[in-house]
């Protein structure tokens, strides 16, 4: 019972916190937005199933807590069907209605007779409130406590690796890798793991000379302590930094936003390249995660936030600032994932807003319907995908063993 307790406590609590934060600003933004352009809104929910808390508000806003919250939704008044995009008959219908029982005009309040600016506007509202946390608590983080800045050292070279045989030496300090200039050790890690069989250029001092290497990283199946057990692209380089050289940079908050959307660049290139890597062939897929992958990285990260000082005071501290960056990453995630082009997602409405400001009309509701089959099916396989993989690296039944235990 205590280590099922402990399970619970690092591994699901992280998690639910961190995604019900995330989710909330993500729906914040698509209710922020309508309130803005003075649409009419039923209900704005986080969870799912049974309300454990749930009040109307002056405006006629239902706000409800399911007791499973693992999302969340906000419901425009007049919605017709699943796709939440009405064709023109529907339109029609929705207008008569709301003519009937709330008089001439009245439909004006209502989000599916707004501009289709203000409607891409809403929809896209949720996506940019994800971008914008991530921005804010990027922004805090490099202004206050500021970002870690090391030099690339190499303090060890494997025998026989591609950077043994590329020429790599101890004390090497890389500064640039494929023209990019690096400021600490993981930009040249987060390089490295994505390029599995693609060669890297590296430019490294050696001393007083400058030396222009190019290592080619090899597919290797490695235990990560956040993301399980994952292939990734290996070179055979140990990195670190003397301790004179370990330092943390604090920026203005002008200079910090900056670095906030380069953070958030960054984590949006990596995923692009990641994807582009696997549509041609150069990547399995196999750190896609799911919401077990997910609980378990907010788990190892919160053990490591522990771990790192024995003093409760600065472990505390040191837990809430992980927690903190872990919620910005996850945040631009949920943001890119919904801005896809897949019916059901944010993006799958934005697509069919693009259509009617081409066509100067709705999509018929048959083919919207078709369109929201396709996506929950896509999305159904892409969460199927994800899950198996988070099985295949935390070894399901280790887990569960440790649950009980």
């Amino acid at each position: 019972m205590i280590g099922f307790l402990g399970q619970l406590l690092t591994y699901v609590v992280p998690f639910l916190l961190v995604l019900t934060v995330v989710v909330t600003i993500h729906e914040l933004g698509h209710f922020l937005t309508a309130r803005a352009f003075r649409v009419k809104i039923d209900r704005f929910a986080i969870g799912f199933g049974r309300a454990i808390f749930q009040r109307t508000d002056k405006h006629g806003v239902e706000w409800r807590v399911g007791w499973l919250p693992l999302g969340g939704y906000v419901k425009f008044a007049g919605d017709l069907d699943e796709t939440g995009v009405p064709d023109r008959a529907g339109l029609e219908e929705l207008r008569k209605r709301i003519v009937a029982t709330e008089g001439q005009g009245a439909e004006r309040a209502y989000m599916y007779f707004k501009p289709i600016w203000q409607r891409a506007l809403i929809v896209a509202g949720g996506p940019f409130a994800n971008f914008a946390l991530a921005m804010a608590i990027f922004t805090l983080i490099f202004s206050v406590v500021g970002a870690p800045q090391s030099p690339a050292r190499v303090m060890d070279v494997s025998d026989g690796s591609p950077a043994a045989q590329a020429g790599f030496e101890k004390n090497d300090v890389i500064t640039h890798v494929n023209g990019r200039a690096i400021e600490d050790s993981s930009e040249v890690i987060r390089a490295v793991v994505l390029s599995s069989n693609t060669p890297v250029n590296f430019t490294v001092e050696r001393g007083q000379a400058i030396v222009s290497i190019v290592a080619t990283p090899v597919r290797t199946m490695v235990d990560d302590p956040v993301g399980g057990r994952v292939s990734m692209g290996r070179i055979g380089l140990a990195l670190g930094s003397l301790p004179n050289e370990v330092r943390r940079v604090r920026y203005s908050p002008v200079a910090a936003v900056g670095k906030g959307v380069e953070e958030i660049g960054d984590i949006l290139g990596t995923t692009f390249k990641y994807i582009g890597r696997i549509f041609t062939g150069r990547e399995n897929g196999d750190q896609f995660s799911g919401p077990l992958g997910i609980a378990r990285a907010s788990g190892a990260i919160t053990n490591a936030a522990v771990a790192v000082n024995p003093d409760p005071a600065v472990a505390t501290l040191n837990l809430l600032l992980t927690l903190t960056h872990f919620a910005a990453i996850l945040s631009v995630g949920i943001g890119f994932l919904n801005l896809l082009p897949i019916p059901v997602l944010d993006g799958g409405h934005l697509m069919f807003y693009a259509y009617e400001a081409i066509a100067k009309r709705p999509l018929d509701a048959r083919i919207q319907a078709a369109g929201y089959r396709v996506g929950l099916a896509m999305l159904a396989c892409l969460m199927l995908f994800a899950t198996w993989n988070d099985l295949q690296k935390l070894n399901l039944f280790k887990f569960l063993g440790g649950l009980v235990a």
